[in-house]
């Protein structure tokens, strides 16, 4: 049961401090138990005047995505070269049959689909069930609850990773706000060359960066095989038909990694950290949940 008292598997207790182990060591992201995500009295949060006021279609989008996998509204692909994108035009698909108005943005554009009638955009994250789980690649750009003005919303859905069928169901799903997976916002993404490589001085050297990020699935225990949307305490959804389950929070991290240098002689990579100046501070979640699916599921370990 979880409740304001009980323990969680780390022994502490419900807000769970996320944050990384201070030092100049980088270690693999904590991991928090909000299991069984029963109904759960929530604790003190923001005064509702304190509280984000703009229209967000983000429920209506996550009660699309859960009324589909409710009714086994199954992924389609093309064939079995199509790996990357079928789960992105699943997606795509319930936005176009909840009439709620979108853009699908280029391959290397970020985000995937941004929305007309309100500034949000999702970047959608298909993940094969067996198999990698714990983290994710971002290689257009580091995870972030804003962007070019909008919010912006990870999709994460598993699907089974075996299957002689080009028809299969999305076996979880998980929408939360960009912050749950980074809540910096001053980083800009840009990628940058260097010329001068090479026994010539002809041959440039591309830093095209490449992110790999902790899922929810790895940061929260309770996830599998539900259907989960996330949100940030102050972002209150008004609807009838989601609950909120339970409230958790991050921590910053004590150290930032502000620079790397990498020497071609010895193909070493070396950090270069500094204090945090936003050590500790807290950013607190709300999961929520549609009525149907408030019983416990089974779980698994990533």
């Amino acid at each position: 049961m979880l409740d304001d008292e009980a323990p969680l598997r780390d022994g502490s207790r419900r807000y769970t401090n996320l944050r990384r182990p201070s030092g100049t060591v980088l270690p693999k992201a904590s991991r928090t138990a909000v299991r069984p995500f029963k109904t759960a009295s929530i604790g003190p949060t923001r005064a509702p005047e304190d509280s984000i006021s703009v229209e967000q279609q983000v429920a209506e989008v996550y009660l699309a995505l859960d009324d589909a996998i409710r009714r086994n509204v199954l992924i389609t692909r093309e064939g079995t070269r199509d790996k990357e994108f079928h789960f992105q035009e699943w997606f795509q698909a319930r936005l176009r049959a909840a009439n709620i108005e979108h853009t699908v943005n280029g391959r290397n554009s970020y985000p995937d689909v941004t929305l007309a009638d309100s500034p949000e955009g999702f970047e959608i994250k298909g993940l094969a069930h067996p198999g990698r789980v714990a983290t994710f690649d971002a290689n257009s750009n580091i995870p972030t609850g804003l962007h070019d003005g909008r919010t912006i919303y990870y999709v994460f859905g598993r699907y089974p990773k075996v299957t002689g069928s080009n028809e299969y169901p999305v076996l979880d799903l998980v929408l939360c706000h960009g912050d749950l997976l980074n809540a910096d916002r001053d980083y800009v993404h840009q990628n940058r060359s260097i010329q001068g490589f090479g026994s010539y001085g002809d041959i440039m050297i591309r830093d095209r960066k490449m992110y790999v990020v902790p899922t929810p699935f790895a940061l929260l225990d309770g996830t599998s095989f539900r259907r989960t949307l996330i949100l940030p305490d102050d972002m209150r959804i008004e609807n009838e038909q989601l609950k909120p389950v339970s409230q958790f929070l991050r921590r910053e991290s004590a150290y930032s990694l502000l620079a790397y240098e990498f020497d071609l002689r010895s193909n070493d990579l070396e950090a270069k950290l500094d204090t945090n100046p936003r050590s500790d501070a807290e950013h607190r979640f709300i999961a929520y949940r549609c009525h149907e699916d408030l019983e416990p599921a089974m779980e698994d370990t990533p």
